[in-house]
């Protein structure tokens, strides 16, 4: 080799490197799905067609039936995926615990929810726990019930704490239906010389299962000092159905007793005024 192509070699090198095609990455790369198999009736999907996707189970049926369903494990990748599979839901069954998926193929399980006898109307959430490789996956599932549906709300426990700017209203809002909801809740206090507070309520959540409760609060920095309050906590939900429950308030709470004390000494001594008066002579 002369000196001058002994030059050339590094440059010849990398120029190959450059003109050579690139590499495709591994599609091993590409994760497992988990989802219900597409177009997959169950008892609770009709009208789907044969290729429509799915993200969750919904399933529906009445007390006593026993519900099926499939879960698709997918596995796009060159190398086999072995998963587990957990129902998060009592009334869940899985055809099979661990799934072996080949590459380039999916794995499909047959699965049944059986609905107790005597489970109430209304929608019932659970789920199924798909676990892999260091990923993980939840399928959400919605079982509705069939039978009348019932709303019911109560408001519970209101009280406030605090005084001044560190008063605070607390309350409980359960669902006690069969049912979920959407309440809407408004907040009002009234003094001894009127209303001295009307709003909506922070913090309610958007959705608050059958038999589900939830504590809240509403800080209340107006809240008087002086003052003998009663405060109201109503709760509305979207088909009417209204709950409320009140609590009452005396940040100083010797302030009534005191001034009633006062009224009455104030109308004896008036009294024994009125009574000299008449036994003094004309």
């Amino acid at each position: 080799m002369t000196p001058r192509t002994r030059a050339a070699a590094p440059l010849l090198a990398a120029l190959a490197v450059l003109a050579a095609p690139p590499v495709p990455a591994a599609a091993d790369a590409a994760p497992w799905t988990a989802a219900p198999v597409p177009g997959a009736k169950g008892d609770g999907g009709g009208g789907r067609g044969p290729q429509e996707s799915r993200s969750a189970f919904y399933l529906e049926g009445t007390p006593g039936t026993v519900l099926e369903d499939k879960l698709s494990v997918r596995n796009p990748g060159d190398r086999p995926h072995t998963v587990e599979l957990r129902g998060t839901g009592p009334w869940i069954s899985l055809a099979a615990r661990r799934v072996d998926v080949p590459p380039r193929t999916r794995a499909d399980v047959p699965l049944t929810v059986t609905v107790p006898a005597g489970t109430p109307p209304g929608d019932h959430s659970a789920a199924v726990a798909v676990s892999g490789g260091g990923r993980w996956v939840r399928v959400p599932m919605t079982v509705r019930v069939g039978g009348p549906a019932l709303s019911a709300l109560s408001v519970e426990h209101v009280r406030v704490s605090g005084t001044g700017r560190s008063a605070v209203i607390r309350y409980a809002l359960v669902n006690r239906g069969n049912t979920a909801l959407a309440p809407r809740l408004t907040i009002r206090a009234e003094g001894l010389f009127g209303e001295l507070l009307s709003r909506p309520a922070s913090g309610v959540p958007d959705r608050l299962p059958p038999g589900g409760s939830v504590r809240l609060e509403e800080r209340w920095p107006g809240a008087p000092r002086l003052d003998r309050v009663a405060v109201r906590v109503t709760a509305t939900a979207p088909d009417g159905t209204r709950a409320a429950a009140s609590g009452s308030y005396a940040p100083l709470p010797w302030i009534c007793p005191a001034l009633a004390g006062l009224g009455a000494l104030a109308a004896a001594a008036v009294a024994r005024r009125l009574l000299r008066r008449r036994r003094s002579p004309v």
